[in-house]
């Protein structure tokens, strides 16, 4: 299958292109550089053996993305752009609706234009808000608190819009949990621009002294430790998972949603110990105030993907901690050089 990747030199983008291409697919790449890097491309050519068609643009690009599209014969789109960071959403909302919500019409124009119809949207598990019971399933209600799961969540009720007015649509909606980790050849891993969002690159990059400290942001919460608790899954697992989703949609048609997750939460200084196990090296911390809009803990159930997808995680905490610390060195190294 002829499949286009929007944001596919990023993080999750780039390892899902890994297994794609594995298994055969013929994959293309379309990204902006806005959270990626042009190394990144090169390190996927070693990986895979072979280069990777790309194409650079913005996903709010209709008249490029639409040329990609038929360029390439695309058949099915796995829609990974956009931005993603919980607390940058809530100082800079009109920026995430602009890209995640714009750049998702954009992209659903240009699929229209150009006949392809099938769709794999990278959503969150943001789009359940404060849970009503956990873990988190498909049928728990959704109700976004933050303006990134909001901009997921609107996205979401759209591809539903969608696919009911024609019987030829096929998408489905994958709702992440946190991917985190790094391939195993430690050439490709999540390395954000500037200082990173999320726990495990910031913490990486603690133990790598290039931060002074974490900043744990509240540790009041009703949880084992106070800190907050997040189901953590390796990002390779997760790249599969849209592999066993493409699968499903060659067979399925309409609207269909899954939690990616492992079904399993840690708080965050469960993370801080198993990082310090794995690098050998202290994480200094500092609690700091809570951020708004997170959470005190959520976690999926994931029984319906490995009822429906046949799949399911597979990698330990430790093998997530270990593979990005194998990243962080490679990055540092790379630094020094």
């Amino acid at each position: 299958m002829n499949i286009l990747l929007t944001g596919g030199v990023g993080y999750i983008g780039s390892h899902t292109a890994v297994v794609l291409a594995e298994t055969g697919h013929e994959v293309v790449l379309y990204d902006n550089f806005s959270n990626s890097s042009t190394d990144v491309i090169h390190r996927l050519t070693t990986i895979i053996g072979s280069d990777l068609p790309f194409v650079q643009g913005d996903v709010r690009d209709t008249a490029r993305l639409t040329h990609a599209l038929r360029t390439h014969h695309i058949e099915a789109v796995v829609h990974f752009a956009g931005l993603k960071a919980v607390g940058e959403s809530v100082i800079q909302p009109i920026a995430y609706y602009d890209n995640n919500v714009n750049g998702a019409i954009s992209l659903l124009q240009a699929m229209q234009t150009a006949g392809a119809r099938t769709l794999v949207f990278s959503s969150s598990a943001t789009v359940y808000g404060d849970p009503q019971y956990l873990p988190f399933d498909e049928a728990h209600p959704t109700s976004a608190i933050n303006p990134y799961g909001r901009t997921k969540l609107h996205i979401e009720q759209m591809l539903c819009d969608v696919a009911r007015t024609a019987d030829h649509w096929r998408i489905a909606c994958l709702r992440y949990f946190n991917p985190v980790g790094a391939h195993e050849s430690g050439l490709i891993g999540e390395n954000p621009k500037g200082i990173p969002n999320n726990l495990m690159p910031y913490v990486a990059r603690v133990a790598s002294g290039q931060l002074p400290h974490l900043e744990v942001f509240g540790a009041d919460y009703s949880t084992a430790d106070g800190t907050g608790v997040r189901d953590y899954i390796h990002v390779v697992d997760l790249a599969k998972g849209h592999l066993a989703a493409l699968d499903f949609l060659r067979k399925e048609i309409g609207w269909h949603v899954f939690n990616l997750g492992t079904g399993r939460g840690y708080s965050v200084l469960e993370i801080v110990r198993a990082f310090e196990l794995a690098s050998n090296r202290p994480i200094p911390y500092r609690v700091a105030p809570r951020r708004m809009g997170d959470l005190a803990a959520y976690y999926a159930e994931p029984n319906r993907a490995k009822t429906v997808l046949n799949w399911q995680a597979e990698r330990t905490l430790q093998e997530m901690c270990a593979s990005m610390w194998r990243w962080q060195e490679r990055l540092s190294r790379t630094a020094v050089d």
